[in-house]
Order: C-alpha cells, then sequence, then structure tokens
C-alpha cells in the first residue's frame, strides 16, 4: 500500500487579554498598640419592671417530647444509651459456675461430716464396755484374766485328745498350762507357777492322810507337780496344782482309787475337812474329754469357806482351790475352773 500523508488539525487562536491591571498600593498600617488586659463585663441586670412584667416561667417537663414520625429513629439501629448491645434473640442460658459450686460446697460438707462420724464411731468402738458412757455393765463377781492362748507343742506331737495320742498325753511344758493369775492379784511366792514337791501338793490334805495319798502318788509314777498360787484385793486366795501322770489310764487310776470324788471331795483338805459336791456347777460348761468335780464347804463352815475341784484331762489331773474369809464367792470360783478346764482340753 503507498503511504497517505494526513493533514495536521489547524491550532486554536488564543483569546486576547487586555491591558495588565496596575499595581494597588497597600497603605501603612503604622504602629501596631500594645495588648492589654481585656476590660471586664459589665454584669447584665433586668430592670425590676421586667421582671415583674414578664410571664411566668413554665415547669419543667417530666417526658421528653415526641418526635415527629418522620424523624424517629428505627430501633433496628439505634444506640442505647448504656452501651448495652440490646438482646432481640432468646436469652442465653445461665452458666454452670454456681451449680458446680453448689455441688462442690455440699461434697466437702458430706465428706466432714462423714468423717466425724467415722472417727466418732471408731472412738467408740475403740473403748471397753465399761468405759462408754451409758452402756457399762456392773460387775458380777469376775476376775479380770489375760488373754489366754494353748503353749506351742514339740515339732510332730500330737494333740491330747486325737487319734494319734491314744494315751492323751499333754507334750506341751505343764507350767505353760497354768492359769495365769488375774489383774489386781498378789502373787503367792511358793506357788510362783513353777516346779513344786510332793510335801508342797501333799500339805492340801489333812495329816492323817498324806503318808497315803504319798505311796499312791509314787505307785502311779506321777512325773511333774507345778502350781500357781494368787490373794485378790478382796482377800480370796487361789492355789492351782497340776499333775502329771504317764497316760490317761494311771491318771484316772489315782482319781479313782485315792481321791474318790463321788458325793464329796473324797480325801478331806486341810482348811475344809468337810466338803459336797456342788449341785449348782453346771456340767454343759466341762470342756469335751475332760471331767470337772467341783465341792463346796456347807454351812455352818469356819473362818473361812473353801470352794474347790478336780479336773481330769487325759494324762493331767488339777486341784484347784478358792478359800475366803466370811464364804467364798462362786462366780469367780466357777471362772477359775473353766478357764483352767479350757486349757487343759
Amino acid at each position: 500500500m503507498s503511504e497517505q500523508n494526513t493533514p495536521a488539525p489547524a491550532a486554536e487562536p488564543l483569546p486576547e487579554t487586555g491591558p495588565a491591571p496596575e499595581p494597588v498600593s497597600v497603605p501603612d498600617p503604622g504602629p501596631v498598640p500594645e495588648p492589654g488586659p481585656a476590660p471586664l463585663p459589665e454584669t447584665l441586670s433586668a430592670p425590676e419592671s421586667a421582671i415583674a412584667g414578664s410571664s411566668p416561667v413554665p415547669p419543667r417537663p417530666t417526658e421528653p417530647p415526641a418526635v415527629p414520625a418522620a424523624y424517629a429513629v428505627d430501633p433496628v439501629w439505634a444506640v442505647p444509651v448504656t452501651g448495652a448491645v440490646p438482646v432481640t434473640g432468646p436469652r442465653p442460658p445461665r452458666p454452670r459456675r454456681r451449680v458446680l459450686r453448689a455441688v462442690a460446697r455440699w461434697a466437702v460438707a458430706a465428706v466432714v461430716c462423714g468423717g466425724l462420724g467415722a472417727g466418732a464411731a471408731f472412738g467408740v468402738s475403740d473403748q471397753e464396755r465399761g468405759d462408754v458412757p451409758g452402756l457399762s455393765t456392773l460387775s458380777d463377781g469376775r476376775w479380770e484374766y489375760p488373754r489366754l492362748s494353748l503353749p506351742a507343742l514339740p515339732a510332730g506331737a500330737p494333740r491330747p485328745f486325737t487319734e494319734a495320742n491314744t494315751a492323751q498325753v499333754h507334750h506341751a511344758d505343764l507350767r505353760a498350762l497354768l492359769l495365769p493369775a488375774p489383774r489386781g492379784a498378789t502373787a503367792d511366792k511358793r506357788l510362783a507357777g513353777g516346779w513344786v514337791s510332793t510335801d508342797q501338793y501333799l500339805s492340801e490334805y489333812t495329816e492323817e492322810h498324806r503318808d497315803d495319798l504319798r505311796l499312791a502318788l509314787r505307785d502311779h509314777a506321777v512325773r511333774h507337780i507345778a502350781a500357781r498360787g494368787w490373794r485378790m484385793p478382796d482377800g480370796t486366795t487361789s492355789r492351782i496344782y497340776l499333775l502329771r501322770f504317764p497316760s490317761v489310764a494311771f491318771a484316772e487310776g489315782y482319781k479313782d482309787s485315792q481321791i474318790a470324788p463321788v458325793t464329796d471331795a473324797g480325801v478331806p483338805l486341810a482348811a475344809a475337812p468337810v466338803t459336797e459336791l456342788d449341785e449348782d456347777y453346771a456340767e454343759t460348761t466341762a470342756v469335751t474329754f475332760t471331767s470337772a468335780y467341783p465341792f463346796v464347804e456347807p454351812k455352818p463352815y469356819g473362818a473361812t469357806q473353801v470352794r474347790g475341784a478336780y479336773v481330769l484331762a487325759g494324762d493331767t489331773l488339777a486341784l484347784i482351790v478358792h478359800e475366803k474369809k466370811g464364804g467364798a464367792p462362786r462366780v469367780p470360783f466357777d471362772q477359775t475352773l473353766i478357764l483352767q478346764n479350757q486349757l487343759l482340753g
């Protein structure tokens, strides 16, 4: 293609300007006065005639003036004076902090009450019955013995009343089978819980029967004699003798042929020449495989009264004697008899 030359547009003519304005002369302002204190305004006071003739002041409105409907504000865009965001939806649920605090308080109260109750229960149960107010029981005369336990046996030795022990022999130490003294007792130095001589045992019987009994003990081959005695604060004296024979046959033969406690104590005691069987003693308290023969000194007795008993338990024969001025009480004697029987059973 051949180049074509486009003609340039013609320039527009500028507007004509008039003659230049002449400079304006500014007058000299002169010296500037120094600032001074501003004059105080005079207090305006209304003339009395104006106050007297003026109309009365209207009362203060109690409600805001009504706003024309055209200038009313849309409640959606209104901003409360307090600055809080208006709530237009349902009220949010109450926080659970108060509920949790209440539950915690009740839990603490329950724990404290439970601890106090448990402590009180432990304190009451830990005391003896007689130490708890309102639960004390009047004493019936029983003595306070220590807790009893059977002595240990040699290794492989059977109990006296088992099939493997036909002779019914007590393999335990005879001294360990003696009933211990109760609380408050004063020990008898002659009968301190150890071995005693045959003469000491025979001193419990009248003098005219001692030689026969000595010979009978030799014939029945008595092995050991152990004894314990004490005196209680009320004046009751107690003496317990344990005689061990080779077997139950020897112990029973000595009891039947020499002592013979059938209608009375058999051989008279030195402290009670006359005795009779105690028929009021409950036979149901006797321990299995043992036999108890209690007797008592009937009225009129002398300065003291005697209660006694024999207990046959296998190879061992026991003599129990209680003596007290004015009368030997039944309850502590029955208690001593039962406990000594249990140690031999």
